[in-house]
């Protein structure tokens, strides 16, 4: 197989969670520069950070541990669908042999988490393949637009609008 078409072992991250837990948003798997860095969301088009501070009215974290730190500071936990998958690059729909994380074990053991929030086509398809029909508990699920630059179509004001329904579960 050519290197153009090699598909490549994906690992998620652990979920960064707690006890204080509202809402847990789902991505499907991280991306190429995300895997590299080690950290959520590190591609910096990717406006899954700014977002949050936008609709948390906070500053634009700086840092992994700025980032880390905001998420805490609003009960917010972040995990991915996916735990393992085989892909040529960071596009979803790339994604082949997925294998998907406990969901329902993380719910049935963080249970202030009253709502899950999925970013983009593909965790929410992951969300609804694996996870919807055996939930430990009733939970309201959200499919909301990705914060992918793949997904420039929509900018940060029209993301914001659809993802206001996080700040219900978090004050």
């Amino acid at each position: 197989m050519s290197d153009a078409v090699r598909m490549y072992a994906c690992e998620s991250f652990a979920p960064l969670v707690d006890d204080e837990s509202k809402i847990l948003i789902l991505g499907s798997m991280p991306g190429v520069k995300s895997l590299t860095e080690q950290e959520y969301y590190a591609h910096p088009r990717n406006r899954f950070w700014q977002l949050l501070a936008f609709l948390l009215n906070e500053q634009n974290p700086d840092g992994y541990s700025a980032k880390k730190a905001l998420l805490k500071k609003h009960h917010i936990a972040l995990w991915d669908t996916l735990g393992y998958c085989e892909r040529k690059g960071s596009l979803d729909s790339d994604i082949k042999a997925e294998i998907p994380n406990d969901i329902c074990g993380l719910l049935a053991q963080y249970p202030h988490i009253q709502a899950v929030c999925c970013n983009g086509g593909k965790a929410a398809a992951a969300c609804k393949k694996y996870f919807v029909k055996s939930m430990p508990r009733k939970l309201n699920i959200y499919y909301l637009p990705s914060t992918s630059p793949a997904n420039a179509r929509k900018n940060l004001a029209a993301l914001a609008e659809e993802w206001r329904i996080i700040l219900d579960y978090l004050y």
